[in-house]
């Protein structure tokens, strides 16, 4: 066998190799993609916490279920899929509700604990087809205050064994002091007037990262428009398309000018997968960017801001205040982008120049297909 043969042989074994790897990374992301969020994994908590020296009021965002189970109460509690039995399973175990969540999250003005004086009736609403429990407390401090507030969470942790590396996502506006948080397991207290810009700037943008790499819907958009470029220039102008659009979205909806309803992005977000996945698997045209596919890129980017956006959900629409947290969380989204496409596209890249293009194609494009197929259907399904 000549030099030459044995060089492409080894290249295209190289290449099988690559192309098995690569479609086993995605069986095993359509594996546990079964539910679209892998919320039965992970969660966040979110507090908003306002106040003036010693009265302060708290409003903690929750997964339902979880919160139920976490409170000991019974399957029928946790179990409960309507809104309406929901609020009654919340006012029914009021007092473990109240109980479990005084005890995981705790405001402190000065060098003492402020007192939980009142929890009210708690609400569900829906954040991304996932019931959430609104829980207001009110808090009474009776510190000097001179060392300012602190704010600690404990919710949800990984002893409970329910699910591990929860984050409580904190805003606040205490003492006419705002800014945004980001507690965990090993950072689990703020101390409002200590926490440096910096450190704020360097938690959203892991946040980000961390929120880009978790939500499997928008890596499979971003994996199948890396299939698609045939071209380093093509990959870098379907990704910039993408990131301009969904950069707009995401800073509109957050900033509280935009807001369409998680039942309209959600599947949207599964159906502009489905297109592009099934694009590369019929694709003709040698310019993959030619036509309509930028302008489809670029609509479907805006959609996937708004699932952006709805990570961090903020209540005081239109602070200009948090706009650093906004900011560095999109910086997080941008970064884990480019780094997949750095790690990915070189390797299909090779995969192209050997026999095995078409077969790799089809093998990392016909599961992206079947599980944005499902995430479609399962999220459709509760609104018919």
């Amino acid at each position: 066998m000549s030099r030459r043969r044995r060089l492409s042989a080894a290249v295209l074994a190289l290449a099988c190799v690559l192309g098995c790897a690569l479609a086993c990374v995605l069986g095993v992301l359509m594996v546990s993609a079964a539910p679209a969020s892998a919320h039965d994994v992970t969660t966040k908590a979110h507090a908003t916490v306002t106040g003036t020296g010693a009265d302060v009021r708290v409003v903690l965002d929750l997964e339902y279920d979880l919160l139920m189970k976490s409170a000991w109460l019974y399957a029928e509690a946790y179990d409960a899929k309507e809104r309406a039995e929901q609020l009654r399973q919340l006012k029914k175990n009021h007092a473990a509700v109240a109980d479990y969540v005084t005890r995981r999250f705790a405001v402190a003005y000065g060098d003492a604990p402020c007192t939980p004086t009142s929890v009210g009736d708690a609400d569900v609403r829906d954040r991304d087809g996932v019931a959430f429990a609104v829980v207001t407390l009110a808090y009474r401090c009776a510190g000097e205050g001179g060392g300012g507030h602190t704010v600690s969470s404990a919710l949800f942790p990984d002893a409970e064994s329910f699910v591990h590396s929860t984050q409580t996502i904190v805003r606040y506006t205490l003492d006419g002091t705002t800014g945004s948080a980001v507690l965990t397991a090993g950072n689990p207290t703020l101390r409002v007037g200590e926490h440096r810009a910096s450190h704020q700037a360097g938690e959203f943008f892991l946040l980000g990262a961390e929120h880009l790499l978790s939500g499997l819907d928008h890596v499979f958009f971003l994996l199948a428009l890396i299939i698609g470029a045939r071209r380093p220039r093509d990959v870098v102008v379907a990704a910039s398309a993408f990131t301009a659009a969904h950069s707009i979205t995401f800073l509109m909806a957050a900033l509280g000018v935009v807001d369409v309803p998680a039942e309209i992005v959600e599947p949207v977000i599964a159906v502009s997968i489905i297109v592009v996945a099934v694009a590369n698997l019929l694709g003709r045209d040698e310019d993959r960017l030619g036509g309509w596919r930028l302008p489809i890129v670029f609509a479907f980017g805006l959609v996937h801001g708004l699932g952006f956006a709805s990570a961090l959900d903020i209540e005081e629409k239109g602070s200009w205040g948090l706009l650093l947290s906004l900011l560095c969380f999109n910086a997080g989204i941008e970064a884990t982008q480019l780094l997949i496409i750095a790690v990915l596209f070189p390797v299909l890249a090779l995969l192209r120049r050997t026999s095995a293009a078409r077969w790799v194609t089809a093998a990392t494009s016909v599961p992206i297909v079947a599980v944005s197929l499902y995430w479609c259907v399962d999220r459709i399904a509760p609104q018919l």
